[in-house]
């Protein structure tokens, strides 16, 4: 077996050194590639599977960075999201808005950015891209950079990812929210248990790659549910649907600066 670089190829077992350990690269195929000239290395550096992946990526971070919620929230004249609420710019906090219309598209166009992202990344280029271009999109969603990657929590996008990449498993996560939900009535306790679920599901019906970017994105998840959790343990956490003592409906509901934008809607059921 040899190793061709163009203009030059070595023996599977050739060394330059004995005394040093060969740096070896999977791609050189067991042929060390200290015998390679800095050119040469970079010309394996930058393999075209390489640059698809980072190109992948970047597509799907930027489409992940999209703030459809603020985007929305603005074109509905009900000023910035973020100043609103808790100043989240997912489905739930547009949800405080009054319009639940609103959130509704949110919450579809948020799960779409991952799944476009995937699946244009699954046609173009593979399974593997695919799983970069989402989990790039999600981490647009949390951290974009048009908003100086002060963004939402994930879990629509996530989902979406899920969805595009292996829909068994997506499928599997949405109806384990589902159950949570209805169980429990927490939206954020269904979101963790059915993200922290995925990499399982993903070992049963996926593969091991899709167990650890699901597992990678559910860690995500966790940390940006970290106030949920605290509340969750506290026994402080919004339940979904009206509670007793909830506040009327026309009651007006309050910017964070004291403003009032539409009027005070049921407690969310939307995820971020």
């Amino acid at each position: 077996m040899t190793l061709s670089v163009p203009g030059r190829s070595w023996p599977a077992n050739s060394a330059p050194n004995p005394r040093i350990p060969p740096l070896t690269d999977v791609r050189c195929k067991g042929v060390s590639c200290a015998r390679l000239s800095m050119a040469e290395r970079c010309s394996l550096m930058f393999d075209p599977s390489w640059s698809v992946l980072l190109l992948c990526g970047l597509g799907g971070y930027l489409l992940g960075s999209v703030p459809f919620g603020l985007v929305l929230v603005r074109l509905a004249g009900l000023g910035d999201i973020r100043a609103i609420g808790s100043g989240n710019i997912g489905a739930t906090n547009v949800l405080r808005t009054g319009r639940k219309d609103l959130a509704l598209a949110t919450l579809v166009l948020d799960s779409a950015k991952g799944a476009i992202a995937a699946l244009i990344a699954l046609v173009l280029a593979g399974p593997l891209p695919a799983l970069v271009a989402g989990g790039l999109a999600v981490l647009g969603h949390n951290y974009p950079v048009w908003l100086r990657f002060k963004g939402g929590k994930g879990v629509a996008t996530t989902l979406g990812t899920l969805l595009a990449t292996s829909w068994p498993v997506g499928l599997a996560a949405c109806l384990t929210w589902v159950a949570v939900a209805a169980a429990f009535r927490y939206s954020s306790l269904a979101a963790l248990v059915c993200l922290a679920l995925a990499p399982v599901y993903a070992l049963f019906l996926a593969t091991p790659a899709h167990a650890v970017v699901f597992a990678l994105l559910a860690a995500l998840a966790w940390a940006r549910h970290h106030e949920n959790i605290r509340r969750l343990l506290r026994g402080e956490e919004s339940r979904i649907g009206p509670k007793e003592n909830d506040p009327p409906k026309t009651t007006p509901y309050l910017k964070r600066d004291g403003g009032v934008v539409g009027r005070q809607a049921s407690p969310a059921f939307f995820m971020n």
